[in-house]
């Protein structure tokens, strides 16, 4: 009878993150929402993040798809669970526990 031995990676893969922001054109909140969450996202998920915004404006049928009824809204498609939050982002623990953020 022989046992193979089973090789034990010690090291943790990092998950990458894709995240999609909708916004309402250029407006002031817009605006914020996009710098305080790139901001989090350099601060939290360096190179670890895929940000994607999303003008409802101009690609309403992107925010149909994904029933948006306000904005800004951020949605966490990757890594699931699917998380959704609504706002400015100002608030970075919010945000960090809303969309469940493994950081360092």
């Amino acid at each position: 009878m022989t046992i193979k031995k089973k090789k034990i990676n010690n090291k943790k893969e990092k998950k990458k993150y894709l995240l999609r922001l909708y916004v309402t054109g250029q407006t002031p909140r817009s605006s914020r929402s996009v710098e305080n969450l790139r901001r989090l996202c350099e601060q939290h998920l360096k190179d670890l993040y895929e940000l994607e915004v999303i003008d409802i404006y101009q690609q309403p049928s992107l925010a149909m798809d994904m029933q948006i009824l306000a904005a800004p809204t951020l949605i966490k498609a990757l890594p699931l669970p699917l998380r959704r939050l609504v706002g400015d982002f100002s608030d970075q623990n919010r945000v960090v526990l809303g969309l469940d953020l493994q950081v360092a």
